[in-house]
């Protein structure tokens, strides 16, 4: 027994050495520096914790002047972020959907008030009869997402865990979406949707006879000059020179492509630069569709919306903004009009970066904090505590069991590794101390090292009917597969 002991210590130090060498590495805003320097250290300044940013560009304006930096590294690979680096850009597409609407209800084409089904001639179903001012608005009492099959739920699920991009549908897709759904006691109401706002780009599209990307292309970004800003549907649309995304935690993640989705912010890149030309003539009122950022609609107390452009009270200020999430990038842009200072913050990890940007508009440090959205971020910290360390406990657990046979302690070990794995993979290791994976990986290797002193004993099969624990531990095991082949990707 002491040797056995001994020999198990001795692997999980061994273990926990090598697991050292392979435990998560924790993004951190770094040191390198591009473009104006007094903006890039206003920036830095208003980062509450470097850990967690990689790499962020940022563009503020004032008087009508552009300014721009970049901090720390694009990819992981030490290349510093440019002011001309293309970020995922998420939801802030969706005011750029708004912008359309106006722009093209100012041109005579459409009417805010027009229904879906009268712009979208051939979506049917009770969506039909919702305007394009409530699809804009978040209005239309439409859900975030379409409810879909439970293949769909299953691939979102595999995304999430693989780190995939989870929203590959086409434009028939979203259509068919909206023509199941009902809009039910919501309309009316503010409850933020996706789908909404697809099925608004998506139908004035259809109006115009174009494509998505080209109305956007045609009626606002080529208008601005902002040349940097494109829909990526698929993958030889991705812009060069990129910004690569993870999560805080390190790990990283595929961007989000599809055209479905693409005007509620699936697809869309930018630069802080475009996005500074964008908010500058808003401000000024000249670029096509400024009228989106006029509030129209209350949603709280603090808080009303235009189209697609919402506008919150902070103190004795009013800040029109929209911000973005998608798997890997965080992104806010906003302006006040009192001073006509805008502002567009980057980032490449998934740590929210709406404080930098409310902190460089002027809103005190304990009101920008306040603003930052809700993250479960206990969440993340669960997942790396349990999968790091759930899979040796339960080995040790296997290993000391009466009636243990070799399919089942086979399956308990592949099952203490894929749970490291997951652990590694799909923990917030940026509020989770990192010194946890190795100890981890020694917990279950000394619980591998103490299953092979007993395996020459085991038999093969110790079970009153053999088949059912062999199709048991061989569904355990491809499960198991399925995660190491997750985790991998």
């Amino acid at each position: 027994m002491r040797r056995t002991a001994a020999t198990a210590l001795l692997v999980a130090l061994l273990a926990g050495l090598v697991g050292v060498a392979l435990m998560p590495r924790v993004p951190r805003l770094g040191p390198q520096v591009t473009g104006d320097r007094d903006l890039a250290a206003a920036a830095r300044a208003a980062v509450s914790d470097p850990k967690g940013h990689r790499g962020l560009a940022v563009a503020l304006v004032e008087n009508g002047r552009i300014r721009t930096a970049g901090l720390g590294d694009r990819d992981g690979t030490g290349r510093p972020v440019e002011t001309g680096t293309p970020f995922e850009i998420g939801s802030v597409a969706k005011v750029l959907t708004g912008m359309l609407l106006a722009d093209q209800a100012a041109a005579g084409v459409v009417r805010p008030d027009d229904h879906l089904g009268d712009t979208w001639s051939t979506i049917t179903g009770p969506a039909r009869d919702v305007t394009l001012a409530e699809l804009s608005s978040h209005r239309a009492g439409l859900p975030r997402l379409a409810p879909g099959s439970p293949l769909d739920w299953a691939r979102i699920l595999w995304s999430n865990v693989s780190g995939g991009n989870p929203y590959g549908q086409d434009v028939d897709q979203v259509r068919a979406a909206g023509e199941r759904v009902d809009p039910g006691d919501g309309r009316g109401e503010v409850h933020y949707s996706n789908l909404g706002p697809a099925l608004l780009g998506q139908a004035l599209a259809a109006k115009a006879g174009v494509a998505y990307p080209e109305l956007l292309q045609t009626r606002l970004l080529r208008p601005l000059g902002m040349t940097a800003t494109v829909v990526a549907t698929g993958d030889g649309d991705l812009p060069s020179g990129r910004a690569h995304g993870s999560r805080a935690g390190g790990r990283p993640l595929d961007p989000w492509l599809g055209a479905g989705y693409a005007p509620a912010g699936v697809g869309p890149w930018s630069t802080a630069e475009d996005l500074a030309r964008l908010l500058a003539a808003t401000v000024a009122g000249t670029a096509p569709g400024a009228d989106a950022a006029t509030a129209r609609f209350r949603e709280d107390d603090d808080t009303r919306i235009g189209y697609g452009w919402f506008t919150t009270r902070h103190g004795d200020r009013e800040i029109v903004w929209h911000n973005g999430a998608t798997s890997g990038f965080r992104s806010y842009v906003g302006f006040e009009r009192a001073t006509g200072r805008a502002v567009v913050v980057l980032g490449n990890t998934d740590r929210g970066v709406e404080p930098i940007g409310l902190r460089l508009l002027g809103v005190p440090e304990e009101e920008a904090g306040a603003a930052a959205p809700v993250v479960p971020v206990w969440i993340g910290a669960g997942l790396a505590v349990a999968f790091t360390f759930l899979g040796g406990l339960s080995l040790f657990g296997t290993v000391r069991r009466r009636g243990l046979d070799r399919v089942t302690l086979v399956a308990a070990a592949v099952w203490a590794l894929a749970y490291l794995g997951l652990g590694h993979r799909m923990g917030d290791w940026s509020v989770v101390p990192v010194w946890l994976w190795p100890v981890g990986a020694g917990l279950s290797a000394a619980g591998v090292a103490l299953a092979a002193t007993r395996w020459r004993a085991l038999p093969a099969v110790d079970a009153t009917v053999p088949w059912r624990r062999v199709l048991s531990v061989a569904s355990s095991l491809a499960a198991a597969t399925l995660a190491f082949v997750a985790v991998a990707a």
